[in-house]
């Protein structure tokens, strides 16, 4: 069954079948932003533009697993910049991109509210308080 037909061509739908089609595919391909444009009668510039302003929209595939690294004030002063690079070194990645195999994505967040647990790494949505660089071979080598 095709997303779209599950939506009246309502531009009010927007949100929601962006929100279906990032839920099922993981992430929103061009095809997508023009069928959604196409269906609800707007230009796929003002479906992107929409699309772009919320970071919960993804336009690339993400990994099996993502990586989210908090970057906020409690994170960084407590050595959270060193557990980010030591991920980056471990998984051979910046932040913003995927592992080549498509198992990792590394993202980073200015704060995750974890903040009496600093630095805090969140793996598939768990997170991982009091990380240090030693701890993210560990953390990795048990999802």
């Amino acid at each position: 069954m095709d997303i779209l037909s599950g939506f009246s061509r309502d531009k009010s739908n927007l949100m929601a079948i962006l929100g279906k089609f990032q839920h099922d595919l993981g992430y929103l391909p061009e095809d997508v932003i023009i069928r959604v444009a196409d269906y609800l009668r707007l230009s796929p510039s003002t479906v992107y533009s929409v699309a772009t302003f919320y970071p919960r929209f993804k336009f690339i595939p993400s990994g099996k697993k993502v990586i989210c690294a908090c970057r906020g004030t409690a994170c960084h002063v407590r050595g959270g910049g060193r557990v980010l690079r030591e991920i980056e070194k471990t998984l051979g990645i910046r932040a913003g991109e995927t592992t080549a195999d498509m198992e990792y994505t590394l993202e980073t967040v200015s704060c995750m509210g974890a903040c009496v647990m600093a630095p805090a790494v969140m793996i598939c949505n768990e997170i991982h308080g009091q990380m240090t660089p030693p701890r993210v071979a560990e953390v990795l080598g048990g999802e």
